[in-house]
């Protein structure tokens, strides 16, 4: 019993601290610098795939960090290319064009079959340690030790950035780009490094995510996965990295708990409906957390 809730709750873990790493991405995004990025899962589903598709033996078979690495840049590549088109309009049009990117991945990785898997997905996604640790309780505590790794490395990095000159500036754009763009500050260059970052952390955690399934297909990567994770900014309190991450454990706890009580309340042929359900929960913990802390639950960073 104590075994089995040992591996349950280091499976829950897991999720949760590659969720907080993709938080830290938009909220370096949308917190910092007012980004509106709705394509998040597009982002993610650019680093699971490229990692899984270079680490897997019946593709390229490289080592897993290397797989890592290359997801975090490719992301980054695809932001850029993004970012670069879309942050010189209006601030609607990024949104348009990140919904359409994460749309298109999406729409490739279940079409393009001899590269993705199709709908089928890349399987025999290798799991780093697992040959010396085996699959059950060992590795996965090996695995959230690695994801909880990075995880602090990521925030660290993340804080000595926006607490430095540059993140003052991020701040100054998100509160006043014309006062920003007036005192000299290059404000398109300074929005497309935070964009291209937040899209590397994103593409980093969907890699983590796909070592640690060891599988992954394209419903993997729909748009309810963009609203998660703005849900879990939104809660935690954007411009707060400790938000962010709070954020990420908590809606993920609430989901993982109200799916577990929705599955065991409805009836079988009902459950498609309790997905539906399990979603407007989650809006009402949106709703009720914007009336009781507007924003969110540790709020704006005040540095």
């Amino acid at each position: 019993m104590v075994i089995g809730w040992l591996a349950y709750a280091s499976f829950f873990m897991v999720f949760a601290t590659v969720f907080s790493i993709i938080a830290l991405g938009l909220n370096l995004q949308w917190g910092f610098t007012g980004l509106f990025n709705v394509g998040v899962a597009g982002f993610v589903a650019t680093g699971a795939y490229t990692s899984a598709l270079l680490t897997t033996p019946s593709r390229f078979g490289w080592p897993v960090a290397v797989g890592l690495v290359a997801a975090t840049l490719v992301s980054g590549l695809v932001g850029l290319c993004a970012g670069a088109v879309a942050l010189r309009l209006r601030r609607d049009y990024l949104a348009i064009t990140t919904f359409g990117i994460a749309v298109a991945i999406q729409v490739v990785a279940n079409n393009a079959t001899p590269l993705t898997g199709g709908p089928f997905g890349v399987q025999f996604i290798p799991k780093p340690m697992q040959s010396s640790l085996g699959t059950g309780l060992r590795w996965n505590l090996a695995y959230l030790a690695l994801s909880l790794s990075l995880l602090a490395f990521v925030y660290l990095a993340l804080e000595k950035l926006v607490n430095s000159p540059w993140g003052r500036v991020l701040r100054a754009i998100r509160e006043e780009e014309e006062t920003a763009s007036s005192i000299g500050k290059r404000v398109w260059a300074f929005r497309l490094q935070s964009f291209v970052i937040g899209a590397m952390l994103m593409g980093l955690g969907g890699a983590l995510y796909a070592h640690f399934l060891g599988f992954i297909a394209p419903e993997d990567f729909l748009p309810i996965l963009t609203f998660q994770l703005w849900a879990m900014l939104i809660v935690g309190g954007a411009g707060n990295n400790r938000g962010a991450i709070l954020g990420a454990f908590v809606v993920w706890g609430f989901w993982t708990a109200s799916g577990g009580l929705l599955r065991a309340w409805i009836p079988q042929a009902q459950q498609a409906r309790g997905a539906a359900l399990q979603v407007v929960l989650i809006g009402a913990l949106i709703a009720v957390t914007l009336l009781i802390r507007p924003r969110g639950l540790l709020g704006a960073s005040s540095r």
